[in-house]
């Protein structure tokens, strides 16, 4: 069973702790059971390819790797790292309620 994220897939995000710690990129793939993120042009290692048709003389490979979603944080309009808070917004025409993540540092909402 995994958990809500704080973070979604196309978030732009600071990595805040490890190797790649001060790059900045987008969340290309999350992977919520693993609690695990694919941040672009972070975390880049190189792969040996068999032959394909991809790649057909095969060889090798630089691409991103997932990292831990602990270690990033996502970035409010500013450009700064915030923590995420969740909070209930009632919708005006459907008076529904829906959850939107907001930004502890400025108290705007990320989900749009």
């Amino acid at each position: 069973m995994s958990s809500k994220l704080h973070v979604k897939k196309g978030d732009v995000v600071r990595v805040v702790a490890g190797n790649e710690k001060g790059k900045e990129g987008k969340i290309l793939r999350v992977f919520p059971a693993r609690d695990r993120v694919i941040v672009e042009g972070v975390n880049m290692r190189i792969r040996h390819m068999k032959p394909s048709q991809a790649y057909p003389q095969g060889g090798r490979v630089e691409r991103e790797m997932p990292i831990h979603v602990s270690n990033v944080m996502p970035l409010d309009r500013k450009g700064v790292p915030t923590r995420v808070g969740r909070k209930a917004i009632e919708d005006s025409e459907t008076g529904k309620t829906r959850w939107v993540r907001y930004a502890k540092t400025t108290g705007e909402e990320l989900d749009n």
